[in-house]
C-alpha cells in the first residue's frame, strides 16, 4: 500500500507542475466508473489529444489504475445548437497495479461535449482493454467525467 500511495503521490507532483506549464491546452478533472479518480487532457491540435488518468480500479479487489491513450475527434457527427459534441476514438496503455503490475492495451470511444464560454468539458466513454501482462484478458471500462481547462 506505501507503494502505491508513493506512486500516486509522484504523479500527482509531476501532473501539478505540468498543469502551470500549459496555456489552455492542458485540462484537469475527474473520473468516475471503472476506474474512478484524476483525469487529464491535453489538446495538441485541433482534433488530437493526449488524455489519461491516475484512478483506483475497484474490479478484482481494488488497484491503482494509470492509463494514457492517444484520441482522435470527429466534430462533425454530431451537431449541436451551441458548443460542440465531438466523438472520440483513440488507442493507449493501461498499468494497473495488483500483486504484480500489469498492463494492458486500451481502445477507447466516447463523446465529449465542450462548452463555447466556459473552459470545461464533460465526458462519457467506453474502453475495451485487452491485459497482456501478466495474463491475457479481455475487460470493458466505462466512466463519465469532467475537465476544467486552465489559463
Amino acid at each position: 500500500m506505501k507503494k502505491i500511495l508513493g506512486y500516486l503521490i509522484f504523479i500527482i507532483i509531476i501532473s501539478a507542475s505540468f498543469v502551470q506549464s500549459q496555456n489552455k491546452e492542458f485540462g484537469l478533472g475527474i473520473i468516475v466508473g471503472e476506474p474512478t479518480g484524476v483525469s487529464f487532457k491535453y489538446w495538441t491540435g485541433g482534433n488530437t489529444a493526449f488524455d489519461g488518468a491516475v484512478a483506483w480500479s475497484f474490479i478484482d479487489g481494488g488497484a491503482l489504475h494509470i492509463h494514457a491513450d492517444y484520441i482522435l475527434h470527429s466534430f462533425n457527427l454530431i451537431p449541436v445548437a451551441s458548443g460542440s459534441l465531438p466523438f472520440y476514438y483513440g488507442i493507449g496503455v493501461r498499468i494497473k497495479f495488483l500483486d504484480d503490475a500489469g498492463i494492458g492495451v486500451r481502445v477507447p470511444v466516447g463523446l465529449a461535449y465542450l462548452f463555447d464560454d466556459t473552459p470545461i468539458d464533460i465526458f462519457l466513454e467506453v474502453v475495451p482493454i485487452l491485459d497482456l501482462a501478466p495474463k491475457t484478458d479481455f475487460k470493458i471500462n466505462a466512466a463519465i467525467g469532467g475537465r476544467y481547462f486552465f489559463n
